[in-house]
């Protein structure tokens, strides 16, 4: 079977996506441009046509500002377009990973990795990533790389106030996130810029976590139903004291067990400031599986380094073409 043409894809990218003038003006931040941007973004987009390292240069140079804001551009006009219809409430997830890793840190996103003996072995580069979720599609569109001094924790923090401020604070209703942001202060960034959560609830937070334990322990499910060939029990309640830092006059928590067919129990606990009236646990269930950020993050792999641009390294840590952090630490 043939793939596209270049005729197609051209007129899918400039009219479809809407991307003819930022593929004609990418951020290209070159004092001295020999070959047009324009071109060199076709090149990337097709994936022929440059050397490794004319495309190197050119992504290193990129203006990641710009094409934070096509992206969200982008999301937006899929919006208006209805892609998301299919589903009552679009989410983001945010979760950490690492790529680009290399035998020694040349850059000022380098992380140290040791052995079991405390013995350094190499360097890998950290970054959160954010996707929309929850519409039968997942669309990564920004990331934030974040140094040894730094956290993921803070990034996420980041990335999220960013991205909410370039999408507007009406295009997502959750963000769904592991136990390591089920914070205070993320809660209460995210309430300011108007947005859900939707967190993991594990041991980062024992007293809530016992309080749940024993309550949910010793009664019966709130409700129980049918999804596919499991059988979902759920707990839900809204009235579990918040810890001492949060500025909320309870906490709603759901536990959710999943017996499948061959006998296996797949059991979380959930913290969300969803309310029940808006969303119930049958509901919530159906999010749940696009809330896996883990594996949203787990299935994106970022852009491989141009090996000839690695030299350039030393001088400033790159960015990608479509906004990845590309580490050219030397392997």
């Amino acid at each position: 079977m043939k793939g596209p043409s270049v005729p197609s894809i051209f007129h899918y990218a400039c009219f479809n996506l809407a991307l003819k003038s930022f593929l004609h003006h990418p951020g290209d931040g070159r004092m001295q441009p020999q070959i047009p941007a324009s071109s060199l973004s076709w090149g990337l987009l097709l994936g022929a046509g440059f050397g490794d390292d004319a495309l190197a240069y050119f992504t290193e140079r990129l203006d990641p500002e710009v094409i934070r804001h096509r992206a969200a551009a982008t999301l937006k006009l899929a919006k208006r377009n209805k892609v998301f219809e299919e589903t009552a409430f679009i989410g983001l997830a945010i979760d950490g990973t690492g790529a680009g890793r290399s035998t020694k840190g040349v850059c000022p996103l380098c992380h140290p990795v040791q052995d079991s003996q405390g013995k350094l072995t190499s360097q890998i580069h950290h970054f959160v990533m954010i996707s929309v979720v929850g519409a039968g599609i997942t669309l990564p569109f920004d990331v934030e790389p974040y140094k040894p001094d730094d956290s993921e924790y803070g990034a996420g923090k980041r990335l999220l106030k960013r991205s909410v401020s370039h999408l507007g604070p009406r295009f997502a209703d959750y963000v769904v996130v592991d136990a390591k942001f089920a914070t205070a202060p993320f809660l209460h960034a995210a309430d300011g810029v108007g947005i859900r959560v939707i967190a993991r609830l594990k041991a980062n937070l024992p007293e809530l976590s016992a309080a749940v334990e024993a309550r949910f322990s010793n009664q019966p499910p709130t409700v129980t139903f049918q999804h596919e060939e499991d059988r979902i029990e759920a707990w839900d309640a809204d009235d579990f004291d918040p810890w001492e830092t949060l500025a909320q006059p309870t906490v709603r928590v759901l536990r959710y067990r999943q017996r499948k067919p061959d006998g296996t129990i797949v059991q979380a606990d959930w913290l969300t400031d969803f309310s029940i009236a808006r969303l119930g646990a049958r509901s919530f269930f159906k999010l749940r599986p696009a809330s896996d950020a883990t594996a949203v993050v787990s299935n994106f792999r970022p852009l491989r380094p141009y090996p000839t641009a690695r030299r350039r390294a030393e001088r400033r840590p790159p960015v990608s073409f479509l906004n990845f952090p590309k580490p050219l630490c030397s392997p």
